[in-house]
């Protein structure tokens, strides 16, 4: 309720005071939503590895969540356009209307600060990456044998067992998708379709369509992996109650570096969409085709 009157006040012109209301009631909102989409994630990569749902009316939640979040975050950079006199559509300051058709800038590369942060959490996938493929192609690690590790994990699908005989863990597959993706945010193919895409070739490619996966698992994949980098040393120190060895674990120690693993390669993964995304969303900002003398406006 506290949403949707924020949301309609926003078409109004209002009084300094009403304006803070608002701003306060979106910026209080808006985490709400956010922290009921956190499992998108984990329900995406339990579809993807056909292991089925535990809950429908939990999933239904995260995506009514996940689309309160979203409509929560338009509205909210509409209104802060219109304060600040620029165009609410294209967010650039030009006199002229803003209901013509949009132009697109030319395919770029992500800037080298930018590459080179992606990169660097990125390399946060690779302690987690590389335990789990030892234990799938039938080695030892962090105290666990392959045989055990399978055991904890019989109650996967079928998708799931047959890409772990091949030495891919189906964890592992959903992050290297979302390295994919990390890589279309930053290079010119995630802007216009490249030669291998057949029939798409050379098309723009619809600035919602890397921009959406990004902006919904990054929050999830970075508050995840905040959490367990948080956990994990304040446990090993006491401070916390200590992990018990469980799933094929026989060693404390060993389950907390697992943890601690699983936050790196998720707040690294998580952090380096948020990244990327805003990287692309910055260089492939369209500007309305009926604005007077454009001025380019900073990223947001």
């Amino acid at each position: 309720m506290l949403a949707a009157a924020a949301c309609l006040a926003t078409t109004r012109t209002l009084a300094p005071r009403a304006r803070v209301a608002v701003g306060v009631s979106l910026a209080t909102a808006l985490p709400v939503f956010a922290f009921g989409m956190a499992s998108l994630p984990a329900y995406f990569v339990t579809l993807a590895s056909f292991s089925g749902v535990d809950s429908v009316t939990g999933l239904t939640g995260v995506l009514l969540n996940t689309a309160g979040a979203a409509l929560l975050v338009l509205v909210g950079l509409s209104y802060r356009r219109r304060l600040r006199g620029r165009c609410p559509r294209c967010g650039h300051e030009h006199t002229g209307g803003h209901d013509g058709p949009l132009v697109h800038p030319r395919a770029s590369v992500a800037s080298k600060r930018t590459r080179v942060t992606v990169y660097l959490l990125m390399c946060g996938l690779l302690p987690w990456a590389g335990v789990k493929t030892v234990w799938t192609l039938g080695g030892d690690a962090l105290g666990v044998t392959a045989e055990a590790w399978r055991e904890s994990n019989k109650g996967e699908s079928e998708v799931a067992r047959a890409l772990s005989t091949v030495g891919i863990d189906v964890t592992v597959l959903a992050a290297m998708a979302g390295i994919f993706l990390l890589l279309g945010l930053m290079y010119p193919w995630g802007q216009v379709f490249p030669r291998w895409t057949l029939f798409l070739s050379g098309r723009r490619v619809p600035r919602l369509l890397p921009l959406l996966p990004a902006w919904l698992t990054a929050f999830g994949l970075s508050l995840y992996g905040v959490l367990l980098l948080i956990f994990a040393p304040l446990s090993a120190a006491g401070v916390l109650p200590r992990m018990k060895p469980t799933g094929g674990f026989t060693t404390s120690s060993g389950i907390t570096w697992m943890v601690e693993f699983g936050g790196l390669a998720f707040g690294g993964l998580g952090f380096g969409l948020l990244v990327a995304a805003r990287s692309y969303a910055a260089r492939t900002r369209p500007i309305c085709a009926g604005a007077d003398a454009p001025v380019p406006a900073p990223a947001e």
